[in-house]
């Protein structure tokens, strides 16, 4: 018989540390973004990767189990955003997708956000959020919730709100723009993750930007080593999106941007 499975851990101290390479490659990237992270701020971050190697496993928050490329691929990554956010006066967004909790957690750490609402509609996916926000502290500014964005914008609690919208690995340039317009407040910012060739996605971008308001949309370089091809897409919200956005997700397949 198949001996049961160990409870997975909910203390940062119940994992094992992260190897000198994982370091090196954090401190590398923060170095080349011109961060400097408090030892708290740092001690959260930390905390984060340990309980995600610990859990993946188990749920498939990632396809990256080394490390050092955990550093690089999730954490840096994430932090490219941190500046943009900064210069904005960021302090409250909602993370679109949030997965294994990047871009979102480390950005809220970072910021550090007075408020930071993480969707991700699968529910084991959304407990392991909240566990790692309990763990670290957070869970007076770090919310995890179990929605979809669409459920979301139908909340007049939520649309037309928020500063910042985040996406990360989420879906393409319009669609995206779509289901961040509508929670957004006038001037607030899109903030997507992408890499590689943009041109598809920038004119299907263009056009959702058009039909949810206008606005403003910049393509920002990410300039580390071990992210080349990396850029971020910053979408500014002229106005209030059209109450019939964003649509249910069979009709954005049969008719995408």
């Amino acid at each position: 018989m198949d001996r049961p499975r160990e409870p997975l851990p909910t203390r940062v101290e119940a994992t094992p540390p992260l190897p000198l390479a994982y370091h090196d490659a954090l401190d590398a990237g923060l170095l080349a973004l011109r961060l400097t992270l408090t030892d708290e701020a740092r001690a959260a971050i930390d905390g984060h990767a340990r309980l995600l190697l610990a859990w993946t496993n188990a749920i498939n928050l990632t396809a990256i189990r080394d490390p050092a490329a955990v550093a690089v691929g999730h954490v840096v990554d994430s932090l490219s955003a941190a500046p943009t956010l900064r210069d904005r006066a960021v302090d409250r967004f909602i993370d679109l997708g949030s997965g294994g909790g990047y871009p979102g957690l480390p950005i809220a750490v970072v910021l550090p956000a007075t408020r930071a609402l993480l969707l991700e509609p699968i529910r084991k996916k959304a407990r392991f959020l909240s566990t790692v926000a309990s763990a670290l502290g957070l869970e007076g500014s770090v919310e995890a919730a179990p929605v979809r964005a669409e459920a979301l914008a139908a909340d007049r609690r939520h649309r037309g709100r928020w500063p910042a919208v985040t996406g990360r690995a989420v879906a393409r340039l319009g669609e995206l723009i779509e289901l961040a317009f509508p929670l957004l407040e006038p001037g607030g910012v899109l903030v997507a993750w992408k890499r590689g060739d943009l041109d598809a996605e920038w004119a299907s971008g263009e056009r959702a930007l058009m039909a949810l308001g206008g606005g403003e949309v910049e393509r920002l370089p990410v300039t580390v080593p071990g992210l080349e091809g990396h850029c971020l897409v910053v979408a500014t919200a002229r106005g209030a999106a059209p109450a019939a956005y964003p649509r249910d997700p069979g009709l954005r397949r049969r008719r995408p941007w």
